[in-house]
């Protein structure tokens, strides 16, 4: 076969590749729009967006998927994350304080130096997060999964630091 032949072949079946896979990768425009807007967007597919610095108090966005988006800096105090997927987003340097993750998946989220202060973890997938530096003070983590979550110079929910090597549960 030539090597226009081949070319000819191969471009179609990209195409098609990448519009069968294009949705499963991209949030939805509308819903960021949404989101923008209204605060309130449960269910919303907001998969790998740029959501840094926003202020997102009181917001709702229970039962979204939020995979791989990133929301560093942003205020998302008393937001209701309940049932959210947030499988490795990045929270650094996040407000959540009082916010409800109850059910949340924040496996291999980054939420180093988050404020969770009063937050309702409860409940939720921590495995593999990363909260180093975290204020967890105050928050309800019952039937959580930490199993490999790092923890260290993390604030425990009595006020206390973990030791620089709490893997999984705080070292005090």
């Amino acid at each position: 076969m030539k090597e226009g032949a081949v070319s000819f072949l191969v471009a179609p079946s990209l195409m098609l590749l990448l519009f069968v896979m294009g949705p499963a990768f991209g949030f939805s425009d509308a819903d960021v729009q949404k989101l923008k807007t209204t605060n309130q967007c449960p269910g919303c597919d907001l998969t790998g967006a740029f959501l840094s610095g926003n202020n997102l108090t009181n917001a709702n966005l229970s039962g979204a998927d939020m995979t791989s988006a990133t929301l560093a800096n942003s205020n998302m105090s008393t937001t209701n994350l309940t049932n959210t997927n947030l499988t490795g987003v990045n929270l650094s340097n996040t407000n959540l304080t009082g916010a409800n993750l109850t059910g949340a998946n924040l496996h291999t989220a980054v939420l180093t130096s988050a404020r969770m202060r009063n937050a309702n973890l409860s409940g939720a997938n921590l495995t593999a997060t990363v909260l180093w530096s975290a204020d967890l003070t105050g928050a309800n983590l019952g039937g959580a999964d930490l199993s490999k979550a790092r923890l260290g110079d993390a604030t425990w929910t009595d006020g206390i630091k973990c030791k620089e090597d709490s893997i999984g549960a705080c070292k005090k």
